[in-house]
């Protein structure tokens, strides 16, 4: 498992872990059953409080998609029926949108900025599946 933490977003962390570990059920790079690390294994290796894990970890088992089973470990569990699993890119996808709107308010961005700017680079990327959407190939 994968999980980096912006110590400077405004979104608070336990908040970022439950958001990352979402994506990564939907985007398949967790599995059911794949085991999770500890509380305290995590903890210590984002450098943060366990309790602020444990937090984002009983979020993800009460909207379950975790499972926590004591004295074994937690795991990610079975595949969600499809309607749990579009919510959950829903969720994912407005998570996204919002940082996002966020970030280009406060560099002075409009709404129209952005849909100009989004549109762009879907137009980019129909045109060139290969291409990341990255800004930096724009300068």
């Amino acid at each position: 498992m994968n999980i980096s933490i912006d110590l400077r977003s405004d979104i608070p962390i336990y908040l970022q872990i439950v958001e990352q570990v979402r994506q990564q059920v939907v985007n398949g790079a967790l599995k059911p059953g794949d085991q999770l690390p500890t509380v305290r294994s995590l903890a210590l290796d984002l450098r943060i409080n366990f309790n602020t894990v444990s937090r984002a970890y009983r979020m993800l088992d009460e909207s379950g998609i975790i499972s926590t089973q004591q004295g074994r470990g937690t795991y990610i569990l079975e595949m969600p029926p499809p309607e749990i699993a579009e919510r959950l890119r829903v969720e994912s996808m407005d998570a996204i949108t919002r940082h996002y709107l966020a970030q280009i308010s406060r560099l002075g961005f409009t709404t129209e900025d952005a849909l100009v700017h989004i549109r762009s680079q879907f137009s980019r990327l129909k045109n060139n599946p290969d291409d990341e959407l990255s800004t930096e190939k724009d300068k």
